[in-house]
């Protein structure tokens, strides 16, 4: 089975959320079996920054279904979506 690589445009609640330690709560809340393989910003409007992280995971049913429910959670998250998608 092979993997895929998502990017995933996470949108932190105020342009005062700490990016640095979102990140880190992001990476702490992978599912197993995914990782974090590198993250982008990108200046949104107003000082809001949002975060680009591009997530590997098993290419199996749910795809990034998993990390987006678990990045969703995370403190400091308004919202998740999924941009490019691909195979690895």
């Amino acid at each position: 089975m092979g993997k895929v690589a998502a990017q995933i445009k996470v949108m932190p609640q105020s342009p005062e959320v700490d990016l640095d330690a979102l990140q880190e709560r992001l990476e702490q809340s992978l599912p197993e079996g995914a990782k974090i393989n590198g993250f982008e910003r990108d200046d949104v409007a107003f000082g809001l920054v949002a975060l680009l992280p591009t997530v590997v995971v098993p290419d199996e049913a749910g795809g990034t279904e998993a990390v987006e429910e678990a990045f969703t959670e995370v403190e400091g998250v308004e919202s998740v979506e999924v941009g490019d998608v691909g195979r690895l």
